[in-house]
């Protein structure tokens, strides 16, 4: 990323030109000249060649001075004035030092809060806030105000996610499977008599004929009800079965996650925070000591550059510099580098079990639940069709077949009407389920081991994102935050800030600027 590289260089450029400025173009002092006269005799009369104008010339004058530069004067007059700018220096420390050695314990705290800053604003806030006169969609910062980025960008980072599980870490056929029917079938079966006298309820015109499922049932022999007990496991065996075979069909992991995570978009930022906490805190932290570091580089060039506003760009660049180095410290680099004795990587790259371990319980636990999956298959727009084709063939048979015990047939209209209300009604009985669910399927170790097994390159992936989006965003944010800090040391220093000032010295730089600039051409013209 091209922007990432612009801030190490500028930090470099700043403090290279700043203090190289000073000191090989130190204050105006009074010295000796270093300009030597030497005599130059006439030329003798007795040369012939001369013309009568030369003599004439000559004969005005009785000497000539020239100029002459001595080989050692230049060498001298450097070493002069970089010990003449080092002891203006330590004059400037001398008099105000309170005021100087604020500059590091201000920048830590500009570089520390600016790093604070850019992790809120990666989370927070949740909805927009600010005036909405003009802003792009998914696009955290508007004309006036803010959204947090990871509430703004909720659907495309979730899709990311996603995809990264179903393709890497989960195959949902072969989750699903793990399910015995026959286990299904023992906790279901025992819901669908409740479930038929729920809809014989809603469909009898009076109360006392919804009664009469129930006082059929226990006025049958005990074999014709173990039969139909039978029957009704079998249903529920059967239908579990159809359900792992087309479960491709039925559910939509895509559309299950990103759903939850829009209905509350703060949700991935849990995801996210729960993940990368460690990694987060030490953005916010790391921003003391790079910013400390940085403030002794300021403080330098602070005393060695005659600029009223070198505080001020120090400080927009202690701003920006320091979200830049703990990011890039965070995520780089990506394999494990070997320098010397040292073994260098990303910090969040180095956590990768803990943070497996972090992702699969949360995603496990308040994402694929069996509650939100079933909610899923029953409610999602692409995949309901499917899951009431399927109930409907498997409820229209067990229907028919408890119908033909007691010598009667439904027609296909009474049949639909039963099978609709019994998907409308299934939610209500699915409650014995989720245990067993959320138990077989193992998602937490299936997600903790596949994570484990991921590579260096894939693994950064998982958190990398939120730090991607908007990420010069925050980094300018950084550097705003910065140049403000640095009008404050600015005025700590020099006793109050006068803009004015700021703009004629601009505007004497370009003066200048465009002055040499013309002098060239005229040269070149001549």
């Amino acid at each position: 990323m091209g922007h990432q590289r612009l801030v190490p260089v500028g930090v470099l450029l700043w403090a290279i030109f700043a203090t190289s400025s000073a000191l090989v173009h130190p204050r105006p002092f009074i010295g000796a000249p270093s300009v030597k006269y030497f005599v130059q005799p006439l030329p003798s009369s007795s040369s012939r060649e001369k013309s009568s104008n030369d003599i004439q010339l000559y004969s005005r004058r009785t000497v000539c001075l020239t100029t002459k530069e001595d080989p050692g004067e230049e060498s001298n007059k450097l070493k002069f004035g970089v010990w003449e700018s080092i002891t203006h220096a330590i004059h400037k420390f001398k008099s105000r030092p309170s005021a100087y050695l604020l500059i590091p314990v201000i920048a830590a705290f500009v570089g520390w809060f600016t790093n604070y800053l850019a992790v809120q604003m990666i989370f927070y806030p949740i909805q927009f806030r600010g005036i909405p006169l003009w802003r792009r969609e998914e696009i955290p910062l508007g004309l006036i105000g803010w959204q947090g980025i990871v509430p703004c960008k909720t659907r495309v980072m979730s899709e990311a996610m996603v995809t990264m599980v179903t393709t890497q870490l989960l195959n949902i056929e072969e989750v699903f499977k793990r399910l015995d029917p026959k286990v299904v079938a023992n906790l279901l079966s025992p819901e669908v008599p409740k479930l038929i006298q729920s809809i014989a309820d809603d469909m009898s015109p009076t109360a006392k004929l919804s009664t009469l499922p129930r006082a059929i049932f226990f006025s049958l022999p005990l074999k014709a009800i173990s039969i139909m007990t039978s029957m009704n496991h079998k249903f529920v065996h059967d239908f579990t079965v159809g359900m792992q075979d087309n479960i491709g069909a039925l559910l939509n992991v895509k559309n299950c996650v990103i759903h939850q995570m829009m209905q509350d978009r703060k949700l991935l930022g849990q995801l996210f925070r729960k993940c990368g906490q460690a990694e987060l805190d030490f953005l916010t932290n790391s921003g003391l000591w790079f910013g400390f570091i940085l403030g002794l580089i300021q403080m330098v060039v602070a005393l060695f550059w005659e600029n009223p506003w070198a505080l001020s760009i120090g400080g927009t660049i202690v701003g920006l510099a320091t979200n830049w180095l703990a990011l890039k410290w965070i995520f780089e680099p990506v394999n494990p580098t070997k320098i010397g004795p040292f073994i260098l990587q990303g910090q969040f790259l180095r956590r990768q079990k803990a943070v497996a371990a972090e992702f699969s319980d949360f995603f496990a636990n308040n994402v694929l639940t069996s509650e939100k999956l079933w909610q899923s298959i029953l409610n999602d727009p692409s995949s309901k069709p499917s899951f009431d084709g399927l109930f409907t063939k498997h409820i229209k048979k067990f229907a028919c077949l408890l119908s033909g015990g007691f010598g009667f047939r439904p027609g296909s209209k009474l049949l639909s009407e039963v099978s609709t209300n019994a998907i409308t009604k299934l939610p209500n009985h699915l409650h014995v389920l989720h245990p067993y669910v959320d138990k077989t399927l193992q998602l937490q170790t299936t997600l903790r081991s596949q994570m484990e097994k991921m590579s260096s390159a894939k693994f950064e992936r998982v958190l990398h994102p939120i730090f991607e989006e908007d990420e010069l965003t925050l980094i300018l944010a950084g550097g705003f935050l910065g140049f403000l800090a640095g009008l404050i040391q600015q005025g700590i220093e020099t006793g109050g800030l006068n803009i004015p000032d700021a703009v004629k010295w601009f505007r004497g730089k370009v003066t200048r600027m465009k002055n040499l600039i013309r002098r060239e051409r005229e040269a070149d013209e001549k």
